[in-house]
């Protein structure tokens, strides 16, 4: 949840990076810091909430007209001053602060280490700030060494890079969905913020950086260019000057927004939790000892809705790593059963509000019964968090969208972490490996997101249609319900997800010209069982939609229409498939008409039986 705020201008830029930073606070974040340049790069950084930054400035302000500042969440490294963003460089004319996970910082570090750089955090940050001072040292211009540097970083990134070498602009990129980047145009000043509300005090013009773009910018202007250095020409928007198009920014609606935040709410969910050198997973607000870990014999999961389809993604992931028996129940039904649990159970909620009544139920009962009670939750204040033994915070940010998106693949993200830590906590080793492809994550999802235009081109085909079958075996099966639930909410055609074997035992009989059939058909250990779905399908009439994996040659020549995913591996592929699914229904609701952020009938937390 890294916020990140700059200015160059003519006022002081210490208050006006901190006011931003404050305007971003909810996000979350474990520590803070400025920089600001005056002769030579002046750095305050604290631990802890941005009060204590206040307070450090107060007793020791810095001065200058151009800084950058950053609100962290922890990924590498603990919650630390010397983990704090910005970061200097060890010849101290470069800062960095920065948003995303660098996934190659490992090989890069060994590289800077053997040439003698010398590392004063535990981030992956410290190479970006190590590099540029490289090849500045070079002779490089900042433009330059900024270039090469971004170049050479694998994964989403939002990089802002200042240096004393030329201290009247800032240099700023934007690599996949670890973030936005916006470009606030004032007069005689400019503003570098990762969302619109840092910033839109100041100035309406704004400029959105896209992925795999940088700009220059300086007092008087900026200048953007790709990665490569073809020059681009960016549209200038003028937002609202109201709250809600503030929020907004770049996007139509909050569910877009919400999309598209889903790489950083991704980094996010893992910032602290898990070491991408040895695969340790660590969640402390679950109170979860290695006694109590092993003493558990079942796990019930509960849940409603959009997070009943998750928990069905997280009894896979339970089960197979800790190879202990789970059961996924829907929290309206636990009340009017009786449900078996004991001491020796651990029931886990899974609600993005916290609030949802039929889940709270669940919960009572679990409680009533003797059971151990965890959480998974986007708002820690809710009464899901109070009574818990042990919560996990989703962070995935505020979600206005009523059609839940960010924190639907932040929850299925959690529950593999809980099952990593719980199946250690057991006695099982670290998986560095599992860990390589947990950083590799939101970067997977960014690109992706990238696919947007084919995914809004497919809708145009398909918005008249009224009815639609959405189908998924093994991990996909889920996705398949949350697929068909996605459209069903948004959009108000009539959509039904099925686990692909049962297709054949009845709803093959709805299959013809006028049902498209939605085929999940990644390249994993079913994707065979799913050609016969397809083939069947076909041979009905019904118009075929796949979801599948780049390059796989025999989906394209069987399905009508392709929605393509990049290479992924199998324990992560529901959170990347379900991507275009949210995509697609969200704009054949936009092209129905319908209002997507607030569709009728419907509430964001569920409060009544």
């Amino acid at each position: 949840m890294c916020g990140i705020v700059g200015y160059l201008g003519a006022r002081e830029a210490a208050p006006i990076v901190v006011e931003g930073l404050r305007r971003l606070e909810y996000r979350g974040y474990d520590s803070s810091g400025v920089a600001v340049l005056n002769g030579g790069i002046q750095v305050r950084r604290e631990v802890g909430k941005l009060s204590g930054l206040v307070g450090l400035l107060a007793a020791e302000p810095v001065h200058g007209a151009v800084g950058m500042g950053h609100t962290r969440w922890a990924t590498h490294g603990e919650p630390s001053v010397r983990n704090a963003h910005p970061h200097v460089g060890a010849a101290g004319e470069v800062a960095v602060v920065h948003n995303g996970i660098v996934e190659n910082f490992l090989e890069l570090k060994a590289e800077l280490e053997a040439e003698g750089v010398p590392f004063a955090s535990d981030t992956d940050t410290e190479v970006i700030v190590h590099l540029v001072e490289r090849y500045l040292g070079g002779g490089a211009t900042l433009e330059e060494a900024a270039r090469q540097t971004f170049t050479r970083l694998q994964g989403a990134q939002a990089v802002v890079v200042m240096s004393t070498r030329e201290p009247d602009r800032l240099v700023v990129t934007r690599i996949g969905n670890a973030g936005g980047v916006t470009l606030g145009i004032g007069d005689g000043e400019m503003f570098i913020a990762s969302d619109m509300p840092a910033i839109v005090e100041h100035t309406r013009r704004v400029v959105y950086l896209e992925s795999r773009q940088m700009a220059v910018v300086t007092r008087d202007g900026y200048r953007v260019t790709t990665l490569a250095g073809a020059p681009v020409r960016p549209e200038i928007h003028v937002v609202p000057f109201d709250a809600v198009s503030a929020e907004k920014g770049e996007y139509k609606h909050f569910m877009q927004k919400e999309i598209h935040e889903q790489g950083r709410a991704l980094t996010d969910a893992l910032r602290g939790r898990v070491d991408f050198t040895t695969g340790a997973v660590s969640l402390p607000d679950l109170n979860l000892t290695p006694e109590r870990a092993r003493s558990i014999n079942r796990i019930v999961i509960v849940a409603c809705g959009t997070s009943y389809y998750a928990g069905l993604v997280g009894r896979t992931y339970l089960e197979k790593l800790t190879r202990l028996p789970v059961q996924v129940e829907i929290g309206s039904e636990v009340r009017y059963a009786d449900p078996l649990l004991d001491a020796n159970t651990a029931v886990l909620a899974i609600t993005q509000s916290g609030e949802t009544v039929d889940t709270l139920a669940a919960m009572e009962a679990a409680r009533e019964r003797g059971a151990l009670l965890w959480t998974i939750v986007n708002n820690v204040g809710s009464e899901a968090r109070r009574i818990a033994d042990g919560y996990i915070s989703l962070n995935a940010g505020p979600e206005i969208g009523v059609a839940s998106t960010k924190a639907f693949t932040a929850s299925v993200a959690c529950q593999l972490l809980l099952a990593l830590h719980l199946a250690q906590l057991r006695g099982a080793a670290p998986d560095p490996a599992l860990a390589h492809d947990l950083a590799r994550l939101p970067d997977l999802v960014g690109q992706t997101l990238e696919r947007e235009d084919a995914t809004r081109a497919l809708a145009e085909t398909l918005f008249e249609y009224r009815h639609a079958l959405y189908l998924g075996r093994g991990l996909q099966m889920p996705i398949a319900l949350e697929g068909a639930l996605k459209l069903k909410e948004i959009s108000y055609i009539h959509a039904e997800g099925y686990p692909a074997g049962e297709m054949k035992h009845g709803p093959i009989a709805l299959i013809d010209r006028e049902m498209p059939v939605v085929c999940l058909t990644l390249r994993d250990g079913v994707r065979d069982k799913m050609l016969s779905q397809i083939e069947q399908a076909k041979a009905r009439g019904g118009r075929v939609i796949a979801v599948a994996t780049d390059g796989d040659d025999l989906i394209a020549s069987k399905a009508d229409h392709v929605l393509w995913v990049p290479p992924t591996p199998d324990l992560l592929a529901p959170i990347v498939a379900v991507v275009p699914l949210q995509l697609l229904a969200y704009h054949i609701a936009v092209r129905r008409g319908t209002d997507v952020d607030q569709p009728r009938n419907l509430a964001k937390s569920v409060t009544v039986e």
